[in-house]
């Protein structure tokens, strides 16, 4: 129904305006308790993907990414759909409009997504005043992580600071924290994966780690989220930097700013779907030869299939997140992949999915 009905009359609107069309109805199922109880329906994740990570549980390795959910309105509505974990954000410490509109733009042909959006959000405690007032059931045995960012006008050599605010408020009510460095569409903010500026970035996110640990009396897991358009050479001083400053897990990637012959026309952007697995698997493969999983790593980008969510595990990634996927599968994605995923487990002859995690790696 969704590709033959849902999906044509979503792609008659302007791509952005579907997003929000989207999430407006997410909102009204979640008011009715029986829409939920009737999405939930066979959802539940087979035993066998059920997986510890960063010291949280998962029901599934399957997550929302970050960008769908920037402002948290739909937590309960994910994990009914089969969802393992959610990423809300990238959230900023203060509301911004984000760039010009149009700034999203669908390449059918490749089933992927061009987005400069720019980090639009509506700041990082109207988040936090969400996940407080969410009942605690919808929580259980279902992470949900807090992605932040940098306000656009605050020049990257201050970035720590921001990083730190969104940090400090959201570690209580977040179950872990992404620190973003390489999103394409903050001017400069990718500068941030190099040298200097991810130490000292890294470094103080640390201590603030630290703080809030003390605070609240439990740790505080956070991850960094990394760009698909690192060398060999980056990846070995992320990878060194991340390990030095003790990062609880590497998001491996964010969207790119390559470009195929369909989608060069949007000069601007990252580039997300179909075309982004192939480089966004290549740098999860490089970063997992060089941790051996002493940092866990979350592949995102270009899953849109159970086969696609095996590969990525197999090249070292403990869990997977998919966003643009669902534009083009509909709502029950995660569903399909649970199933996909135990099968080829079972195919595999393993008893875990943290059996197969690296497996193709050499």
């Amino acid at each position: 129904m969704y590709k033959s009905v849902i999906r044509p009359c979503l792609f008659m609107l302007e791509a952005e305006q579907a997003h929000e069309l989207t999430l407006r109805a997410v909102e009204w199922t979640q008011r009715l308790p029986p829409a939920l109880w009737l999405l939930g329906l066979g959802a539940r994740a087979p035993e066998v993907l059920s997986a510890e990570v960063m010291g949280l549980k998962f029901r599934s390795p399957v997550g929302v990414a970050a960008g769908l959910d920037k402002n948290g309105v739909g937590v309960p509505f994910w994990r009914t759909l089969g969802f393992g974990f959610s990423e809300l954000g990238t959230v900023t410490p203060r509301a911004q409009k984000g760039n010009e509109r149009p700034r999203l733009f669908r390449v059918v042909e490749e089933q992927a997504v061009v987005n400069r959006l720019g980090f639009n959000n509506e700041g990082v405690e109207k988040l936090v005043q969400r996940l407080q007032r969410l009942h605690a059931r919808w929580r259980q045995n279902f992470p949900v992580g807090v992605n932040i960012g940098k306000n656009r006008d605050v020049p990257v050599e201050k970035a720590v600071n921001d990083y730190l605010h969104g940090l400090r408020l959201a570690a209580e009510h977040g179950d872990y924290i992404t620190v973003n460095i390489s999103s394409p569409n903050t001017p400069g903010l990718r500068n941030l994966q190099q040298g200097g500026l991810l130490d000292e970035l890294l470094a103080g996110v640390s201590e603030e780690r630290k703080r809030q640990e003390t605070r609240l009396g439990r740790a505080v897991p956070v991850a960094l989220k990394v760009a698909p358009d690192l060398d060999e050479k980056e990846v070995d001083r992320v990878a060194a930097s991340a390990l030095e400053h003790g990062v609880s897990a590497l998001i491996c990637t964010n969207t790119t700013t390559s470009r195929t012959p369909l989608s060069e026309k949007y000069a601007d952007g990252g580039l997300s779907g179909r075309p982004l697995f192939p480089l966004s698997t290549r740098v999860l493969r490089g970063f997992h030869q060089r941790l051996r999983g002493r940092i866990p790593l979350i592949g995102v980008g270009g899953v849109s299939s159970g086969a696609q969510a095996y590969a990525k595990i197999r090249a070292g990634a403990s869990l997977v997140q998919i966003y643009t996927g669902m534009i083009y599968e509909g709502p029950f994605l995660a569903r399909r992949i649970n199933q996909d995923l135990a099968a080829l487990l079972q195919k595999d002859g393993l008893k875990s999915i943290g059996e197969a995690v690296g497996a193709d790696v050499a």
